[in-house]
């Protein structure tokens, strides 16, 4: 088989179903109302294009999120959004949030008042740069808060924190639900993964910038294959648009998901691309 055909035959091969972004931000940065390099109809331009039907919304301010759940552009481009409060008004919120009544009360405001796309469905993204701090006293409230009104919490945390957050809920991780952003960007071993995965039922992974999920030819590494295997209802894909060369890239980026999804047998390919986020949230396939 000649190059051509073997690019052909791979390009075949690929994931073509569609793809639900279960951490996508759209960040001032990115347009804050009035300008930026990536208003709305450049976003859900990419999204379309890459065959992107549903998101996790998560932005700082919330007001990014709030306005894609808005416009009748979203529903044109055939969009579904998942709202999520972001803990952080501004970046100096990122470092302080575990602790600070103010984000508490803001975040009681705005599940208060809920979204042109009906009512918020979790909270976060957080990040926790001290896996100590998952034991601050907004970080409990809000961990009790999430399982008690059946909310997903998103946290960019390492595998310490996973359980100390855990801990924080009133059934001790056993009905909270948490996509854990890039299942350990620090690179938590697979084993590592697998143990909490096991201890958690409702702990979900995310994919983006995850270390060593990928080898040769941008296909899954033998150990993570075999962890997605093993758990096939319990990882998504996400962008992670934080900064604005995440836009720029966003189309590569998911067909880079397509990839590897399409060499995984097809009934986890689409329950890794589609079924599990959507399944988390109730959202019908498009």
């Amino acid at each position: 088989m000649g190059l051509i055909a073997l690019c052909a035959a791979a390009h075949a091969a690929d994931y073509t179903g569609p793809l639900f972004d279960a951490h996508l931000h759209y960040n001032e940065e990115a347009w804050d109302g009035r300008a930026g390099p990536h208003p709305p109809a450049d976003v859900l331009a990419r999204m379309k294009a890459s065959g992107v039907r549903a998101i996790v919304a998560n932005s700082r301010p919330n007001a990014g999120s709030l306005t894609l759940a808005g416009l009748p552009q979203t529903r044109e481009a055939g969009v579904t959004v998942v709202p999520f409060v972001r803990l952080y008004r501004n970046r100096a919120d990122y470092t302080g949030w575990f602790a600070d009544d103010t984000i508490y009360d803001m975040v009681q405001t705005e599940l208060g008042r809920g979204t042109p796309a009906g009512p918020y469905r979790g909270l976060g993204e957080f990040h926790l740069y001290d896996s100590a701090n998952a034991n601050g006293p907004v970080a409990k409230k809000l961990m009790a808060l999430a399982e008690q009104r059946d909310l997903v919490v998103l946290a960019h945390v390492d595998d310490t924190a996973i359980d100390l957050l855990m801990a924080n809920t009133p059934s001790k991780g056993q009905k909270a639900r948490l996509i854990w952003a890039h299942t350990g960007i620090g690179g938590t071993p697979v084993e590592r993964v697998d143990a909490l995965m096991a201890r958690y039922p409702g702990l979900v992974g995310e994919l983006s910038y995850r270390p060593g999920l990928v080898c040769d030819d941008n296909q899954l590494c033998p150990a993570w294959r075999a962890l997605l295997l093993k758990y096939p209802t319990r990882f998504v894909i996400g962008s992670d648009t934080w900064v604005n060369q995440r836009w720029q890239h966003y189309e590569s980026l998911m067909q880079g998901y397509r990839q590897w999804l399409g060499r995984l047998p097809a009934d986890v390919a689409r329950k890794v691309a589609w079924d599990n986020a959507a399944g988390l949230f109730g959202v019908a396939k498009p």
